[in-house]
């Protein structure tokens, strides 16, 4: 939504405040009654300061408002949705191609993903078509070191690393508390005292 341009986002309104519209090349005017569901990566008041977005329209797209966390903030949604696109593009390419090499779910786990759920698809798309085996190895990824990974942990503040580090390991155990506490070397009320501290 963000990317619309001024005149469309006047036409957008019309819509919500009077349910009227004109098709394109038509001068009869129609009604509508529809639910309008919009997404955007943009920040929408940052784009509203800058004259590039209208107030009043976010006004009325805002009712309900849902905020999806980049994938490198919820690692444990990485190797789920890895096996999810591999099905399809097995199906897809009808290869025989049946899982993903321990190494290679690591290397999935440690990338930063910067293009998040699109970039994840197309690495495991490239993956099932590079690879000549049963399984997918590091090297059908074709994943880079994320130059940005140092870089980002550096930047981040104390809590903010220890945030990153239980979810991270909370996702190498698939959710169990009792063994991601224990490779943490935390005590359990410990554990899940952060646990209720970062809402995870």
């Amino acid at each position: 939504i963000a990317n619309t341009p001024p005149s469309q986002q006047a036409k957008i309104l019309r819509v919500f405040e009077t349910g009227e519209f004109e098709k394109v090349g038509s001068s009869k005017t129609r009604k509508a009654s529809v639910r309008f569901i919009s997404a955007t990566n943009a920040s929408l008041e940052k784009e509203i300061e800058e004259g590039r977005f209208r107030k009043d329209l976010l006004f009325r797209l805002n009712t309900v408002e849902l905020s999806l966390p980049p994938l490198r903030d919820r690692p444990e949604d990485i190797l789920p949705l890895a096996r999810f696109f591999l099905q399809k593009h097995r199906n897809r390419y009808g290869k025989n191609v049946q899982g993903i090499h321990t190494k290679a779910t690591h290397e999935l786990m440690q990338h930063a993903w910067p293009g998040n759920i699109r970039e994840l698809n197309h690495v495991i798309e490239r993956a099932v078509l590079m690879t000549s085996g049963e399984i997918i190895c590091s090297s059908d990824l074709g994943l880079k070191p994320s130059s940005n990974s140092k870089m980002e942990i550096e930047e981040m503040n104390l809590e903010e690393v220890e945030k990153y580090l239980i979810k991270k390991t909370l996702a190498k155990h698939d959710g169990n508390a009792r063994l991601a506490c224990e490779s943490l070397g935390l005590s359990r009320s410990a554990f899940y005292r952060r646990l209720e501290k970062y809402e995870l």
